[in-house]
């Protein structure tokens, strides 16, 4: 085992699903292994910065396929409920980000041990997101396609981010993390655990039992609650940009590097960060702050290490 895993500390990143999908191979490539490399050199070399590291992963674009999958075979199988398709997601992405993962630290001669675990959170049945669908899952299509869908299909559509048309299903609050002591076990035992993917399957508890439902969570509000549960000092968030801007799209756009929660409170009250794309980031981000986190780090794949040193990247301290 490396020396260097005498580092201390706990950091969980969590990746956007769209990091891992190639936006110039049409809606269902899934070739992502290149993709992956690029990540897992910036995972790798955490390893070396932390004595723990933690990954999870968005499932947006993967379920969105899933869900097409079902409803273009379902004359020939049952389609399969939403629960089983962030679990399904949950397995190929972890597989391939352990097996790329695994390779970029035996190449460093790291001998790190790595595993993925599918992971439940437990949502409230009463939660209003079931009423009022709000997460974005699938391909991107144009207002004329969106059109159709929503009437052939019944699909709630909604425009994402000035990107297109994306369709929303439920997202509620993640409440608690089922295997948060087996995370806890792993981590402790010096391994990369990869898990609470796409938010974790949405479960309800049913008097003495769980029943998964029909939702996707908002995996950055997933990860803090595991990040706070950890007790992890930071929590590094990859998304499609390399920093959070305030007046993004607008003349007046800039950059925020280095800011306070309190500053951060009050441009989200201004309305300056979209509800389908940076909104969740934000409050993920308070969240961990809230419950005693030391730093949030908010930036694209290929940034992580350089806005860990300042260089790059929004960074949210209390």
């Amino acid at each position: 085992m490396s020396e260097a895993r005498s580092a201390t500390g706990t950091v969980v990143v969590a990746v956007g699903g769209n990091s891992i999908i190639d936006p110039k191979g049409g809606r269902g490539n899934l070739d992502t292994h290149d993709l992956a490399r690029e990540l897992c050199e910036q995972i790798a070399s955490l390893a070396d910065r932390y004595a723990s590291v933690v990954l999870t992963h968005g499932n947006g674009p993967q379920v969105g396929f899933e869900l097409l999958r079902n409803e273009a075979a379902k004359g020939v199988v049952p389609p399969d409920g939403m629960d089983v398709n962030v679990a399904a997601t949950q397995g190929y992405i972890g597989y391939i980000l352990q097996q790329v993962l695994g390779d970029v630290l035996e190449e460093r001669n790291e001998e790190v041990p790595i595993c993925s675990l599918v992971t439940q959170v437990e949502v409230d049945p009463d939660d209003p997101g079931f009423q009022n669908p709000t997460k974005p899952v699938g391909p991107f299509y144009s207002a004329e396609e969106a059109a159709a869908l929503s009437s052939g299909q019944g699909w709630r559509m909604k425009e994402d981010a000035g990107r297109g048309f994306r369709r929303v299903v439920p997202s509620p609050k993640p409440l608690k993390i089922i295997e948060l002591p087996s995370i806890r076990n792993l981590v402790h035992s010096g391994q990369i655990v990869i898990c609470t993917g796409g938010g974790g399957i949405p479960v309800v508890r049913r008097g003495k039992r769980f029943e998964g439902v029909a939702a996707v969570i908002d995996k950055d509000l997933a990860s803090a609650l595991l990040a706070s549960g950890l007790g992890a000092q930071d929590f590094i968030i990859s998304t499609g940009v390399p920093e959070v801007y305030a007046d993004f799209g607008k003349p007046g756009q800039r950059a925020l590097r280095r800011v306070g929660s309190d500053e951060v409170i009050r441009l989200r009250n201004e309305g300056h960060f979209a509800s389908g794309s940076m909104l969740p980031k934000i409050d993920a981000s308070l969240d961990f702050i809230r419950n005693g986190g030391s730093r949030v780090v908010i930036t694209s794949p290929d940034s992580i290490l350089s806005s860990l040193d300042g260089e790059t990247g929004t960074t949210i301290v209390p």
